[in-house]
């Protein structure tokens, strides 16, 4: 099979579900491009802004991408590349843009409020705040694996070593990006220009911080990268949106997108033919002596790309706090969702390229990935190391912006954990409500976690992914039955995503209590309690919430 077939199959069933499926969605749901968006009723200067549509499309599309689109097709081409294709196409369309669009349809008529806030509105409120403690230990996994990922991407030094030029070139232009990205927020918001000009401003701003980044590269280990990362995270996670995730957002989302154009050209030119088998085996023995199965391995690690819980958080908690009309709710998150299944589709074609008979070559995903492209854009005269610099580039620069924003929904949910509007705060709540202790005490933990390495989080985090999916999933349905909206488009993605997150939990622990008996570490044990906790937190949510779902009529009037 030649890679262009499978990228212009691709790109005809997306474009076609945007059209057809999503519009179908907007129309059933009732977007109303009248109503007063919470951006507006419940401004508020941090995290309340309303933006145009493609800041906030450029926010939601940098956010939810990260690395996850390219980790997870990779890692699971081990199974061939059909079932992947498949998996990616189906879940992208049919569980992933659903479950943004819904958990922003659902935010923005209910105040700009995080799914766990829906929960407690129309499940209860003892679902709420073990939701919240769920999204909470989720947001440490999802912060402890991008960091790694990042710092060992910006480590400037080989095993031997030696200087590694373009990791220090990437380094040094991400570095930028964040100076640059403050400058532009402060642009954006004391400046009145057009559209055009703001953009012509970002895109200049991005072509300078590449130039001086390639031509300025600097050299630290990963044991100060991700000191470094984490210092920027607690500084990006209590900043107003408008002087850092906006403008940030707006960079990165026009470099992923330059990205991708020139992964397509390259393709289309280069005509890559899939060395990867279309379908190996349902059981899969590593060299190691693990074992994983198709199902329930190919669902929960292709996340990002098919469906994942962490878009709804983004949909939810961030996002829907800058939407500017209802109308723009479908290119924001149904079409940024499928863009990112694109992402996925390309990062399979770039596995079946650089696959041998002996399989995958060695490396991470994103270095296979940076290769691949670099052997594609060569054709068109474009230098490897550049190219493989800039592609290296755009993944570490949307893994940073995945973790501003999910740091940030850590801090809210141990924020709204914590709230309670029935009584008064006393001074302890009050002191765990506050922003710098609830981002501190999240980061603790995840700087902890982060020590272990993202390939053995990796697995732990596809799982909860999946199953914060199922319950965002839950949490839409019983709001769309509660405001006499239809649903029931949600019911079997819900469905399906518990059944396969829960396996893998399973799995999972059980890999972990195996590994007991090798050796006893603070990783694998910090692993197996999280593992526990995100279980039990799991199924107790999805329990209340499909009680609520499927018992007696609900109560609370359409809005």
């Amino acid at each position: 099979m030649n890679g262009v077939v499978i990228i212009v199959i691709a790109a005809i069933a997306l474009i076609a579900a945007y059209v057809f499926y999503g519009r179908y969605l907007a129309k059933k749901w009732g977007v109303d491009p009248d109503a007063k968006t919470p951006a507006y009723t419940e401004q508020d200067g941090v995290d309340y802004v309303p933006a145009d549509t493609n800041v906030v499309f450029g926010h939601q599309f940098a956010s939810i991408a990260g690395a996850g689109p390219i980790n997870g097709p990779i890692q699971a081409a081990i199974f061939g590349w059909v079932p992947v294709l498949l998996w990616v196409l189906l879940g992208g369309i049919f569980f992933g843009a659903v479950q943004d669009f819904a958990a922003m349809y659902a935010s923005v008529k209910n105040k700009g409020k995080s799914i766990g806030y829906i929960i407690e509105k129309y499940i209860g409120k003892t679902g709420k705040r073990l939701f919240l403690l769920f999204t909470w230990l989720f947001s440490i996994l999802v912060v402890a694996a991008f960091a790694d990922i990042v710092a060992k991407t910006f480590n400037g030094f080989s095993t031997e070593g030696a200087q590694v030029e373009a990791n220090g070139a990437v380094a040094s232009t991400s570095i930028l990006f964040i100076v640059f990205a403050v400058a532009l927020g402060f642009f954006l918001k004391y400046t009145k220009f057009s559209k055009t000009i703001n953009t012509m401003v970002a895109i200049g701003a991005l072509i300078l911080s590449i130039v001086i980044g390639l031509q300025l590269p600097i050299y630290f280990s990963t044991t100060f990268w991700l000191l470094f990362v984490f210092a920027y995270i607690i500084v990006a996670c209590v900043t107003p949106v408008w002087a850092l995730l906006q403008p940030r957002d707006f960079l990165n989302s026009y470099l992923l997108i330059a990205m991708m154009l020139f992964a397509f050209v390259g393709i289309l030119v280069y005509h890559p033919a899939m060395n990867l088998p279309a379908f190996t085996s349902f059981k899969i023995t590593s060299s190691a002596g693990v074992t994983s199965y198709l199902f329930p391995t190919l669902f929960v690690t292709i996340a990002c790309g098919a469906v994942s819980g962490f878009h709804s958080l983004v949909s939810s908690g961030t996002s829907s706090k800058q939407i500017k009309n209802e109308k723009s709710m479908l290119p924001v998150s149904f079409g940024a969702m499928l863009l990112e299944s694109f992402l996925a589709v390309i990062a399979l074609v770039c596995a079946g390229y650089a696959a041998t008979s002996n399989g995958l070559p060695s490396g991470t995903p994103p270095q296979i990935f940076a290769s691949a492209i670099a052997a594609f854009l060569e054709k068109l005269h474009m230098p490897t190391s550049a190219s493989f610099t800039l592609i290296t580039l755009a993944i570490s620069a949307f893994a940073l912006t995945s973790l501003d924003s999910v740091a940030r929904v850590g801090r809210i949910a141990f924020q709204e954990f914590f709230m309670d509007d029935e009584k008064e705060a006393g001074p302890i709540v009050k002191f765990l409500m506050n922003k710098y202790v609830a981002t501190i005490m999240t980061m603790v933990f995840a700087f902890a976690l982060a020590k272990v390495g993202y390939a053995n989080i990796w697995p732990l985090f596809g799982a909860a992914n999946q199953l914060l999916s199922a319950l965002a999933l839950i949490a839409c349905a019983v709001f769309l039955k509660t405001t006499k909206r239809q649903g029931v488009m949600l019911w079997l993605p819900m469905v399906t995503m518990l059944g396969v997150t829960l396996t893998a939990l399973v799995f999972k622990m059980i890999d972990l209590i195996k590994s007991f008996s090798v050796a006893v570490t603070g990783g694998n044990v910090l692993q197996f309690i999280f593992g526990v906790l995100l279980f039990i937190l799991g199924v107790t949510v999805a329990f209340e919430g499909l009680k609520k779902l499927f018992g007696q009529k609900a109560a609370v009037k359409s809005k």
